[in-house]
Parts: structure tokens; sequence; C-alpha cells
């Protein structure tokens, strides 16, 4: 197979699997969104949805967020992780928003990143996911994806999104960010992984790739 062709097997393959395709973390609007996405570093989309529903009955936009002091969205969001550096950077991002963009987020990556608490991959995740704005954000399961389907050298994120972004067609980055993630869970997950599962990397994988969890399923 072609790379090309290996991106087309890819696309059809994840159409097939999800065809609707669900988002991961529950909100209602932009700004929750940005909050949620936010809150989902280095915890999971589970954890996230629990807390949420509590954070957002007590402030569900920048003006009443500005009005909790950061001890007090410290304390509720603390079974997220990371908790001192999230609530912090909640109240700071509420704040800006309220001086410089009336209380809106904004649809720019670039004036997103700028904002406290937020970097590349949580911009990225809102304009796609709030505005509908082509962007491909990279997780740790695109990232691990990506290099077992051959078609990225694993080196970095950035490199990951800048392959992603070269080899599939930008109207279908939105959908195909999310179908990754979905598959990379299900089916070709870091641990416990079954490769007779993995159509994809099945198929289309990296020999090496392959090769190294034949040799490790012999081995036990």
């Amino acid at each position: 197979m072609t790379k090309s062709e290996k991106v087309e097997f890819v696309i059809s393959q994840l159409n097939k699997i999800y065809p609707e395709i669900p988002v991961p973390l529950e909100h209602k609007d932009p700004y929750t969104l940005l909050i949620a996405v936010l809150l989902s570093a280095q915890s999971t989309d589970v954890r996230v949805n629990k807390i949420t529903p509590l954070l957002f009955a007590r402030a569900d936009n920048p003006y009443d967020m500005v009005q909790l002091t950061v001890e007090e969205i410290r304390e509720i969001i603390k079974p997220v992780g990371l908790s001192p550096m999230k609530s912090k950077g909640i109240h700071g991002l509420s704040e800006i928003l309220i001086k410089k963009y009336a209380g809106q987020v904004p649809k720019e990556i670039e004036l997103l990143e700028e904002l406290p608490g937020v970097g590349h991959k949580t911009a990225s995740v809102v304009v796609s996911q709030a505005f509908g704005i082509p962007a491909f954000p990279v997780d740790t399961h695109i990232h691990r994806l990506m290099y077992r389907w051959g078609f990225s050298s694993g080196k970095n994120v950035v490199q990951t999104e800048r392959d992603a972004k070269r080899l599939f067609p930008k109207e279908l980055w939105n959908d195909l960010h999310l179908q990754i993630i979905w598959y990379g869970r299900e089916y070709s997950p870091a641990r416990g992984w079954n490769l007779d599962k993995d159509v994809i990397t099945k198929t289309i994988g990296r020999k090496k790739v392959i090769n190294e969890y034949l040799k490790t399923k012999k081995a036990r």
C-alpha cells in the first residue's frame, strides 16, 4: 500500500467504526469547553466530566467565575489533579476574557494561547470543537497511533501535528482527531493492546511496531 492508500484506509475504517462521533468532554458553550479542556491536562475525561457539573453549578461563565476565589476553585477541582496551577489559570483567564473580550472566548488559536493555563493543544481543541475551525490537536493517543501507523516519527507532538495536517485533508481534521482518539482508547491502547482487535495497525502498521508486539507476545 502507498502512503496515500494507507491514509484512505484509515479514513474509511474510522468512518465505519465512528459514523457518529461523541465529544469526550461535556460542555454547553466555548467557555465551558475551554475550562473542561484545561482541566483535562494529565487527567481523564471521565474524571473531568464528574467535576465540571460541580464547578459550573457555581460558575459557568467568566463573570461568575471571578466571583470565586482561586482557593474556592481549587477545592472544587482537586480530584482532577494539578489543582493549584489549574485554579489560578481558570481565575486568571476568566479575568482576561472579561477585560479584553467582553466575556467571550476568542476564536483565534494565537489569542487563546495567550491566556493563562492554555497551551497549543487546549487552544486547538477549543477552535475545533467550539467554533468548527479546522485544527488537529494531538494528544497521547494520536501521537502513539501516528507512530504505529508509520505516519510520523514519534519524536514529538509538534512533528506529529505537522505530519497529520500534511497527510489528512483539512476538511476532515476536526472529525479525524476525535475518531483517532476514540480508536486509540478502544482498539489501540498503550497498555493491554491486542493487535488482533486493532484492524488498522494490523493492516497498515509500522513493521517494527508489529514485530516488537509479536516478539513480546511470544515471550509471555
